[in-house]
C-alpha cells in the first residue's frame, strides 16, 4: 500500500533540523558500516533522562533504524518466462535443506527454498525452533524473502532475485544464513551452502 501523508501540518522551521536529522542518520550508518546494532538499554534510559524523550520513543526509532533493509522498494517479478528445475540437496545437522527450482521473470527470478526435519518429540523445545533465512549471492544480486511458512516438519521460503539470474546457473553460490528473527541479524550460526 502506498505511504500516505498523515497530516498536511509541517512546520517549515524545522526543516533545517530535520534534514541535519537525516545527514545524521547517513553519518551512522557510514560509521558503523551499516551494522548498527541496537544500543544497550542502559544507555536509552540515560539519553531518555538526559533529553526529555519517551524510552518507548527511543527503541522505536532505533528499532527502525537497525531495520532499515525491511523499507527497500522489492521488485514485483513481471513477465513470467520459464520454470528452471534446481533440485540439490543439503543435509546440515538434523535439517534437510533443498533448492527446488527457480521461475524466471523479465525482471527478476524467483527462487525456492525446502526444510524438511523429522518430527519425533524433543526434550530440548528449542531443537527446531522456526528460524528465518536470508539469502545471498553476490553483491550484485538484491534477494529478498517474499513469503515462507512451516510446520511441525517441513518449512518452505521464497526469495525475489534481481536482476534476473541467467538460466544457466551452474557456477553460483547461493548461501542462506539462518537468523532468529527477519532483518535481526544476531545469527543463529548456521549457514547452508549450494554450490551450483
Amino acid at each position: 500500500m502506498p505511504f500516505e501523508r498523515p497530516t498536511e501540518h509541517y512546520d517549515e522551521r524545522i526543516m533545517d533540523i530535520d534534514k541535519e536529522i537525516c545527514s545524521l542518520i547517513k553519518k551512522r550508518k557510514e560509521v558503523s558500516d551499516n551494522n548498527p546494532g541496537f544500543p544497550p538499554l542502559e544507555y536509552i534510559s540515560k539519553w531518555s533522562e538526559e533529553l526529555g524523550l519517551y524510552e518507548g520513543f527511543l527503541m522505536s526509532l532505533f528499532g527502525s533504524m537497525m531495520n532499515e533493509e525491511q523499507y527497500k522498494p522489492m521488485i514485483e517479478p513481471a513477465g513470467f518466462r520459464q520454470h528452471i528445475a534446481i533440485l540439490k540437496s543439503v543435509v546440515k545437522g538434523e535439517r534437510f535443506y533443498t533448492l527446488t527450482s527457480l521461475r524466471q521473470y523479465s525482471n527478476a527470478s524467483v527462487l525456492a527454498l525446502n526444510i524438511d526435519w523429522d518430527n519425533e518429540p524433543k526434550m530440548d523445545s528449542n531443537s527446531h525452533q522456526h528460524s528465518h533465512y536470508e539469502l545471498y549471492i553476490n553483491d550484485q544480486y538484491d534477494c529478498r524473502m517474499i513469503n515462507g511458512g512451516s510446520g511441525s516438519d517441513h518449512a518452505s521460503y521464497k526469495y525475489v532475485v534481481s536482476p534476473p539470474l541467467p538460466d544457466e546457473i551452474s557456477g553460483i553460490q547461493f548461501r542462506f544464513k539462518e537468523y532468529s528473527y527477519p532483518f535481526n541479524k544476531s545469527e543463529t550460526g548456521d549457514e547452508i551452502v549450494f554450490e551450483l
